[in-house]
């Protein structure tokens, strides 16, 4: 049960009781830091404070002589300048743990999305090398939102749009053909701006090994499709090994070849939006807000990156999705004005645009700064990262931030075996309640949801967390912010093992211990649910 929305709801009713007008959706309920200020606490008296002109005690006495008319309700005082304290009656709190066991893998879950269709474009890495660390960081977050907001009742389709066409995929071309010459034993030239990873090199060693040099002649866009093809295998092998699948791989050369292009500017001419300067064509962008026209075709012709891009949204929205988030690297800050302000330009809703920017990662190992840099090959690989801590492990820590802050990634904390590691301490809470249930199988003592004998204030600090989970969702699902279920797993683990640490669950006493175990079973599913989000199996043993 969401127990936060039940109290809005229970404050609601008696706000129209005694005739008060407000919005439900603005009312703040909280979760007291300290058990001793009830299960729930709320400032809404001094939200009315203005809007009824009176002070906010005043306001709470009348409030809480309505809402203590409900049985749920236990206790309700009122503190300081006005909050209610609300402290639910342990009965009504200890009744739902038949309600988690049975929904079991689905618990937690909300229709809050109402079906609605949803885009989620992310990691889009262009083709020329094999995916990095900072990558992985915008692949584990695309993956858990789209894990989120399903669980949260949305319709999600994820998406890696390739950037197949274009000026870096000539210089990939370039570079493969150049270390291809360069095995046939002739001179290399390799360009200044191009590839020199060690897999251009494998590129080129694989065209040599099926065709000696017979290629020599071949024409760049042989050496480009090979290099693409490759790169992108390595690619999709590495993310599923990272476990990140997509739905959708669309491919910017056929963009281009179903005619979005020219589609996306004759709709943009027609509306009076482009004109030619300096022998460029500009988007007139600073009508949507942009600080400067975008120019759309250079003077020698050719497109610059912002018109694929264009018709790339054009063709999303043309599918008939109902909100589109991109995940971007932080240089692209301000590419967003002018993207948002294009597809404006087509007719649609910029905000049904939302763009998340993915801040870069450090990685530390033995206290040293490990750098990276795709283009000179002295990178850390994503299938590097999981062969060293494990898929989620990496998963698990690139979950524990928001994208807004830069990340240091700390290998050795990542491998280490104590508490002292938060996916360790938290997957050991989920193994210690699996070690307990199977003891408890083996001793033939059943789980008991009926709980009459153990509601203590610790074993309803526990419960009350667990259906804390319901709420974390949807505010994870709304905020788009994987990071608050990994937040919160951590918590209900600290506050599992401390309860462990107080409370015997197996005892000689059966019926008190088959009650213990309704109780932690709960705990179990919902760490277990919670990791499911963001890409982690729940072990069973550690």
């Amino acid at each position: 049960m969401n127990l936060k929305q039940k109290i809005k709801d229970i404050i609601f009713l008696a706000l129209k009781e005694l005739s008060i007008e407000f919005d439900k959706e603005r009312i703040v309920v909280e979760i007291p830091k300290k058990r001793e200020n009830g299960d729930f606490s709320s400032n809404i008296a001094m939200q009315l404070a203005k809007l009824l002109h009176d002070n906010p005690v005043s306001i709470a006495k009348n409030l809480v002589e309505a809402i203590k008319k409900n049985k749920e309700i236990e206790k309700i005082d009122i503190a300081g300048p006005g909050f209610i304290n609300i402290y639910l009656n342990d009965k009504y709190v200890f009744s739902g743990i038949k309600n988690v066991i049975n929904k079991n893998e689905d618990y937690g879950k909300s229709e809050i999305g109402n079906k609605k269709k949803i885009d989620i474009e992310f990691v889009s890495a262009n083709p020329t090398g094999i995916l990095h660390l900072g990558t992985a960081r915008g692949a584990a977050y695309g993956s858990n939102l789209a894990n989120v907001l399903t669980f949260a009742g949305y319709d999600v389709t994820k998406e890696y749009y390739i950037n197949d066409a274009g000026n870096q995929i000539n210089n990939l071309g370039i570079s493969v053909k150049e270390r291809y010459k360069g095995l046939c034993g002739l001179q290399e030239n390799m360009p200044e701006d191009g590839y020199y990873g060690k897999e251009i090199i494998d590129i080129a060693k694989f065209i040599k090994d099926n065709h000696g040099k017979d290629k020599l002649e071949t024409n760049l866009e042989y050496f480009k499709k090979v290099a693409v093809d490759y790169l992108l295998n390595i690619i999709k092998t590495d993310l599923s090994n990272f476990g990140v699948e997509f739905d959708v791989w669309t491919s910017e050369k056929d963009i281009r070849a179903k005619g979005r292009i020219e589609q996306s500017l004759k709709i943009l001419d027609e509306k009076d939006l482009i004109y030619k300067k300096d022998n460029a064509v500009f988007l007139k962008t600073t009508v949507y807000g942009d600080d400067k026209d975008r120019v759309l075709i250079k003077s020698d012709g050719s497109y610059t990156y912002l018109v694929p891009d264009i018709a790339y949204h054009l063709d999303k929205f043309d599918r008939g999705f109902d909100e589109l988030v991109d995940v971007f690297g932080a240089d692209h800050h301000s590419y967003v004005s002018r993207l948002k302000a294009s597809i404006e330009a087509l007719g649609y809703d910029k905000d049904k645009l939302e763009v998340r920017l993915l801040q870069m990662v450090r990685l530390l190992k033995g206290g040293n700064i490990v750098k990276m840099s795709k283009r000179i090959g002295d990178n850390i690989t994503i299938s590097e990262l999981v062969d060293e801590i494990g898929k989620d492990s990496a998963r698990y820590f690139f979950a524990t931030r928001s994208l807004d802050g830069q990340m240091d990634f700390d290998i050795n904390l990542a491998v280490k075996k104590s508490n002292d590691n938060p996916f360790f301490y938290v997957g050991y809470a989920h193994a210690r309640i699996c070690s307990i249930l199977k003891e408890a199988m083996q001793n033939n003592i059943d789980i008991n949801t009926n709980v009459k004998d153990i509601m203590d204030a610790d074993s309803k600090a526990l419960l009350l967390k667990v259906y804390e989970f319901i709420d974390v969702v949807e505010t994870s699902a709304i905020k788009k912010e994987p990071y608050l279920i990994t937040n919160y797993v951590y918590d209900l683990a600290c506050l599992f093992h401390n309860y462990y640490g107080k409370h015997r669950i197996l005892t000689d006493d059966r019926s008190l211990s088959s009650q213990r175990l309704g109780l932690i079973k709960t705990v179990q599913i919902t760490i277990k649910n919670a990791l499911r989000l963001i890409g982690v199996a729940a072990p069973d043993k550690m």
